[in-house]
């Protein structure tokens, strides 16, 4: 099982998701092989629909050095999935998120646990 980490700020340090991640995997019996995470960075953008305005949009994860790691060991078979601690360490719009579950369920044959469940989707 790999960890990964996407953290707000050049700054600031994984260490405090490391900690509920590894709580996380103890309590359903992985082990971590390794820890892998990348610095949130936020994409300009002149447009952001209104349903997303209060989210960051972030650079894509087949962008982000660590997210590229973790899909090279999970296709590589040096894992069976990836816990992060919510949807949005991976992506927060929703297409691109399901893209990435897909790939790693169909190609990579892993899966993602995460912490924080999905939140339900508002009735529209």
């Amino acid at each position: 099982m790999l960890a990964y980490s996407l953290v707000p700020s050049p700054g600031a340090r994984p260490d405090e998701d490391w900690g509920t991640l590894q709580a996380e995997a103890e309590q359903h019996g992985y082990a971590i092989g390794a820890r892998l995470h990348d610095v949130a960075v936020p994409v300009p953008t002149t447009y952001i629909p209104a349903s997303r305005a209060s989210r960051n949009v972030y650079t894509p994860p087949w962008q982000r050095p660590g997210w590229r790691e973790a899909e090279r060991q999970l296709r590589d078979g040096l894992a069976e999935g990836v816990i992060v601690l919510d949807r949005h360490n991976i992506s927060s719009d929703d297409d691109e998120y399901h893209a990435v579950i897909t790939h790693l369920g169909e190609q990579c044959r892993a899966f993602v646990h995460l912490v924080i469940s999905e939140e339900p989707s508002a009735p529209t």
